[in-house]
């Protein structure tokens, strides 16, 4: 797959559909179901004890059925109900579960009992959103208590006086149709939830893949559309300084007009840039280090009080990376740090380290640092700090830059996060590249 292929940019988390995927219940979810066993319990208790008058142990079925809800309280109350328990935590639920449920039917009959067919219940849950690992230990626990019970219980409540007394092979009958129940739910219906979480994940990557195409095609067509009607004022400008700057005597306002025709110059190269975002083939031999590439790029934005500083790791981890002229590449790196430098107090500093199989640039500046609440949305379009009011000469900005940065180098297989080096500020960019997908 080309690293410039969209769905190259899908997050690991949608395109990981491995044995290991699954989606993490809400703990609202598991506390809700276990209200819902409890009032069973409770009614079917209650109702056994006073309503058709068979005597049962109902100090220890009540003292269970309290532990449950001791839990359930202690759970919302220290974790709350949007909280995701891990795998494991989630198995130990539901193992609770099992041993809680286990433990009332073996004081009201074991096996003989209707409703040991709960069993499957909490093999049925985790067969449906949990791993296969954790399937598997509950259905052995499952198992273990259905053979207990079989083994070791009092007897069913019946008519004071009277015994029910089952004959032995229904009891095992009872005891294989558990067991058949929890290997049919371990094994076929955790393999049937896992193919429809496959297929989710697969529609979701796709919708994933076709959105960023649609938001690189656009991209590139705003950047041909900005590039074109751009071209003519520049030339304009550029032409209106040379003319006056020819009948201008050397002197401050002729070093400005030479600063303004340079500044049109620089224009012109990156609108250049711009329309070819697409790649074409081009210099075969337009590769160059990653250190260079960064010196390069940092060039452009050093003066008015700012410096930038490049460090680039020795060679101890291997050969350094030589890497493409690539327009997305360029414009994205050099983007990120002219934006640093616009930030920056006195000095921005680009560091490139690498290993053998991923390439690392940070880019750093000592200025406030990224806005704490607005860190988890960069990379949207029009997200901003810097509004322009009419009366102000500062550079506003439309918000598009981050985004833009993000968008070329997610094209060339980079991952991005921003946060800050410290409390006090320092904004932090990372870009981590696989060093197959930029490495020529």
């Amino acid at each position: 797959m080309s690293p410039n292929d969209p769905v190259s940019a899908v997050p690991g988390a949608i395109l990981a559909t491995g044995t290991g995927n699954w989606r993490p219940l809400r703990l609202g979810t598991l506390v809700g179901l276990r209200w819902l066993a409890i009032a069973g319990q409770l009614i079917g208790v209650l109702l056994v004890q006073f309503g058709l008058g068979y005597p049962l142990p109902l100090l220890e079925c009540l003292g269970l059925i309290a532990l449950s809800v001791l839990l359930n309280l202690w759970l919302l109350l220290r974790l709350g109900e949007g909280y995701r328990p891990s795998a494991l935590s989630a198995t130990l639920l539901l193992s609770w579960d099992l041993v809680q449920l286990g433990g009332l039917l073996a004081l009201t009959g074991g096996l003989q009992n209707p409703f040991s067919l709960l069993l499957l219940a909490p093999v049925s849950v985790s067969a449906t959103t949990l791993p296969q690992r954790s399937t598997l230990i509950l259905a052995v626990l499952a198992t273990l208590i259905a053979s207990m019970l079989g083994l070791v219980h009092r007897g069913l409540p019946w008519r004071p006086g009277e015994a029910l007394v089952l004959d032995r092979v229904y009891i095992i009958g009872i005891w294989v149709s558990l067991l058949c129940g929890v290997s049919f739910i371990a094994a076929y219906t955790n393999r049937v939830a896992h193919e429809a979480r496959q297929l989710a994940d697969a529609l979701a990557a796709t919708e994933l893949a076709l959105s960023r195409h649609e938001q690189l095609s656009a991209l590139d067509g705003l950047a041909a559309a900005a590039a074109h009607e751009l071209g003519t004022p520049l030339s304009t400008i550029a032409l209106a300084a040379r003319e006056v700057r020819d009948d201008m005597p050397p002197g401050p306002m002729r070093d400005d007009l030479e600063l303004i025709m340079s500044q049109a110059a620089r224009c012109r190269e990156i609108l250049g840039k711009l329309r070819s975002l697409r790649e074409t083939p081009g210099d075969p031999f337009a590769a160059v280090p990653l250190g260079a590439l960064l010196a390069e790029l940092a060039q452009p934005h050093e003066g008015a009080g700012h410096a930038v500083r490049i460090f680039v790791e020795p060679a101890g981890q291997g050969r350094e990376p030589v890497v493409k002229r690539n327009a997305g590449l360029l414009y994205g790196l050099g983007n990120l740090i002219e934006n640093a430098t616009q930030f920056a107090a006195s000095t921005v500093t680009v560091t490139a380290h690498w290993s053998r199989s991923r390439v690392d640039v940070m880019i750093t500046d000592d200025g406030p640092g990224f806005p704490i609440d607005l860190i988890a949305r960069l990379g949207e379009p029009y997200l901003t700090t810097r509004p322009r009011a009419p009366e102000q000469d500062a550079p506003g900005g439309l918000g598009l830059g981050i985004f833009i940065a993000k968008t070329l180098l997610e094209r060339t297989g980079a991952r991005l996060t921003f946060d800050n080096v410290s409390e006090s500020g320092s904004a932090r960019v990372r870009i981590i590249w696989p060093r197959s997908v930029l490495e020529v």
